[in-house]
């Protein structure tokens, strides 16, 4: 199972209904990245009326980029059709082909370390 989301790309009707599967069962996803200077939270969930909505929080955790000053976190929110999410998915390349559901968001929302170009 933990690799049918990629059988499940090869057409609009089967992503739709996988998404909608994992989002009954699972709620929400949640996923965050962090390095030595940056973190950044996301969760996701499927809203039947605005597709996914996903939500980042991010922040600079180094002292010395701000200069001594604390980071105040930034929030956003995006919305995106589960087909818009399908395209961006065909159109990215994964380095881990073993890569799972949370890991594509993990890269679809930022961390691009996972990627080939």
């Amino acid at each position: 199972m933990s690799n049918s989301w990629k059988a499940s790309l090869k057409s609009k009707e089967l992503f739709e209904e996988y998404l909608t599967n994992y989002f009954s069962e699972h709620k929400e996803l949640k996923g965050s990245y962090d390095t030595r200077s940056y973190y950044e939270y996301y969760t996701v969930r499927l809203d039947s009326r605005d597709g996914l909505i996903i939500t980042f929080t991010s922040g600079i955790t180094n002292p010395n980029i701000t200069n001594g000053a604390a980071s105040i976190p930034y929030k956003s929110t995006e919305k995106m059709s589960i087909e818009e999410f399908r395209q961006l998915v065909l159109h990215k390349r994964f380095a881990d082909m073993h890569a799972s559901l949370a890991d594509v968001f993990n890269s679809v929302a930022g961390n691009n370390d996972n990627l080939q170009k």
